[in-house]
């Protein structure tokens, strides 16, 4: 009786509910990424998403009048990503096609509007002054020789160079064994350092002409990575770590993941270890953005480290003494950008005068020799991956607010001023003045860990409301308030927005495994397949909503993708009292289905069987016998981040229960969505269920 009555609210029409703003209008912001510059000009250049419209767009100082360089005015699902421009400022590169932000299989061809023949992955140039697009060749990683004049790239694993202005045939340079890849020119632009990546162990190399052999620095049984010139070319600085090998390490508990910064001489192959963190949990390799973010600046080498509890920035001297910590305080540092001069770095930061930016991001400017931190955009705004132009006279980042979305803006170091670019590319119906300001919330875990979490809430003065929890994936993801600097948690800002303006209270909770809080709370020992310790702040943001007096604690509902997604199918199987349905979005299902967990050697860790064990319990799959809530399960099938599998499973699981629930697959589409109309299907499909399950009587 329950599943007839929700079958015949599907034939009620959307457009029946209020509503102040429709999803294609707060869908219908450009989106900007890949900023970056000239290091000997004020030039910039940026990409633009314009409703799956994607072109490279200049500027130059000192007026910055935005330009459109590009002409790729249809929506064919082809991302552009590695742009760049030469040092000399005539040049921008970048590469059309793939899925850069997967987790396999990123440089192959993506196909969402079904062709014949896929597009191929390409590089293109193309004059800062305008004119045509140069076809460079088909590749990925290109990395524009100092002078300007060539690039360096990979094709088929293989290292390539080209004259950046098309002029001749691509050359491979070399071949070597294993896959190559992380190349850095030489300051003078005469020879290349790469890595070699042999699975278990890496390897840095010099390529310096076809008639030279490669000259291998410091080979052994480690995983080198990272090369770093020195200002006069005659050393590298790099990253070591262990061999992947050695006896299985257990599944369960947390341990120490070792690396270390080594310097090698060129003419000698002499290498020497300059730094090592303590040998401690936080002191492992950091994993937030960039790494190490490994830099040769001047006579410093400037690195990224978590071993005092927070992503720091340290510089040491050249042989190792000094050590120096930059970026003292309890905030993070990521998108870190060494200035042209390199005598400092640029960073984006949760930090700031207010004691809410915890929960935003601002741009930060530190010397590389002296703690003397400053924050340059302080305020309610949020401001990400900073650059200093070429001319040392200005920084430009990107910038947005909780209601105007993210845009390219420029500061004048000189005048203190700043000018954001291409706002004319907002559309006129854009409805920032409809959209809610989100509000930091705190709340205890099961536990006790504090959570913080972004609300999203019409002020109205309505009582008795729907809620929705939304779960962010990745796990290393932090929700903020206001538009986010990544375009999938962007879409997922705009739908929170449009459901708060639909009457639902949304709140995105940033639990525990996520940046932004310290290195206990993004590594917790039982999280993950070990435990899944932070579905208790899922379940805990539930129960904070339930104990709201505005909100009805029948229609409490949960959504996510990727991670998210688990987390969502958690919350449906073992609590669909409190969760009364949901949308999972390419989620995680079952972690015994991920190969480290089925070894095929002798030897096998100590825990091996409680650890399989306790990754099946970690998995929303072992709950389906207490899964009773609606839901909605959405994949695309070329999902590079999560095997299609993990759905196709749980949908037959569910199905065998006779739980209600709707599906959606999208094909030869990825996990990004990167036709602009697969996205938006999606979106509306997944504010569509949520309504409909507000407007029945199901529990």
């Amino acid at each position: 009786m329950k599943n007839n009555f929700f079958l015949l609210l599907l034939i009620l029409s959307f457009d029946l509910f209020p509503q102040n703003f429709t999803l294609d209008q707060i869908k219908s912001y450009p989106f900007p990424n890949e900023l970056v510059g000239s290091i000997k000009s004020s030039k910039i250049a940026w990409a633009f998403d314009e409703k799956g419209l994607r072109n490279i767009y200049v500027a130059e100082g000192p007026e910055f009048n935005p330009r459109r360089l590009t002409s790729y005015m249809e929506d064919t699902g082809q991302e552009l990503s590695s742009l760049s421009i030469s040092a000399d400022g005539n040049w921008v590169v970048y590469v059309r096609g793939g899925d850069f932000g997967s987790n396999w299989d990123d440089e192959l061809p993506v196909n969402p509007t079904f062709n014949s023949f896929p597009p191929k992955v390409q590089i293109w140039s193309f004059p800062f002054s305008g004119g045509n697009p140069i076809l460079i060749d088909e590749g990925i990683n290109p990395v524009i020789s100092p002078n300007s004049n060539k690039i360096a790239y990979i094709k088929n694993d293989q290292l390539w160079a080209a004259s950046i202005d098309g002029d001749g045939e691509p050359k491979k340079l070399f071949h070597s064994r294993g896959r190559s890849g992380s190349h850095l020119w030489s300051p003078d632009g005469t020879k290349i350092a790469f890595v070699s990546y042999r699975t278990d162990r890496s390897f840095i190399g010099i390529f310096e002409d076809e008639d030279i052999p490669i000259k291998w620095l410091a080979p052994s049984f480690d995983r080198d990575s990272s090369p770093r010139w020195s200002p006069d070319g005659t050393e590298i600085v790099f990253i070591r770590r262990p061999g992947a090998a050695g006896k299985p390490d257990s599944f369960l508990g947390a341990r120490h993941i070792p690396w270390k910064i080594v310097k090698a001489e060129l003419n000698s192959s002499k290498s020497t270890v300059l730094w090592e963190p303590p040998k401690t949990l936080r002191g492992s390799l950091p994993r937030t953005h960039g790494g190490t973010n490994l830099h040769w600046a001047n006579n410093r080498i400037v690195f990224l480290s978590y071993h005092d509890g927070w992503p720091h920035l340290y510089s040491i001297l050249e042989d190792g003494r000094e050590e120096l910590l930059l970026t003292p305080g309890e905030f993070m540092c990521e998108y870190i950008k060494l200035s042209p001069d390199k005598k400092s770095l640029v960073f984006t930061a949760n930090t700031g005068n207010d004691k809410y930016d915890i929960d935003r991001r601002h741009i930060v400017k530190v010397s590389v020799d002296k703690p003397n931190m400053k924050v340059l955009t302080n305020g309610k705004g949020l401001e990400w991956t900073p650059l200093v132009t070429g001319d040392l006279k200005n920084i430009a980042y990107i910038s947005a607010t909780s209601t105007r979305p993210p845009l390219p803006t420029v500061m004048n170091l000189e005048k203190n001023s700043k000018k954001i670019l291409s706002q004319n590319r907002i559309p006129n119906d854009f409805p920032s003045k409809n959209m809610v300001i989100p509000t930091q919330i705190k709340f205890n875990s099961l536990d006790g860990l504090e959570i913080h979490a972004t609300k999203f809430e019409k002020n109205d003065g309505k009582k008795n409301k729907p809620a929705v929890v939304y779960i962010h994936g990745g796990p290393p993801r932090q929700m903020l308030l206001g538009w986010h600097y990544s375009s999938y948690y962007s879409n997922a800002y705009a739908l929170n927005q449009y459901l708060a303006n639909q009457g639902f209270i949304v709140i995105s909770v940033n639990f525990r495994l996520g940046i932004g809080y310290g290195y206990e709370f993004h590594n917790p020992i039982d999280g993950r397949a070990k435990g899944a310790s932070e579905y208790q702040d899922i379940k805990a943001s539930g129960l904070w909503l339930k104990s709201q007096k505005n909100v009805d604690p029948k229609r409490i509902y949960v959504y996510g993708g990727s991670y998210g997604g688990f987390l969502t199918a958690m919350a449906l199987a073992r609590d669909s009292e409190l969760f009364a349905g949901g949308v999972d979005i390419h989620g995680v299902h079952d972690w015994t289905r991920y190969g480290y967990l089925n070894s095929n050697y002798y030897e096998k860790p100590s825990d091996y069987e409680l650890g399989r064990s306790t990754a099946w319990q970690s998995s929303p799959v072992s709950d389906i016998d207490t899964w009773e809530s609606p839901v909605l399960i959405i994949h695309a099938d070329d999902d590079r981040n999560v095997d299609f599998r993990q759905s196709t499973d749980l949908v037959q699981r569910l199905r065998n229960k006779k739980v209600y629930m709707e599906t959606m697959v999208i094909v030869d589409d990825t996990h990004h969505f990167m036709l602009f109309e697969n996205q938006m299907k999606v979106n509306k499909a997944t504010a569509e269920f949520l309504i409909r399950l507000s407007k029945s009587n199901i529990n």
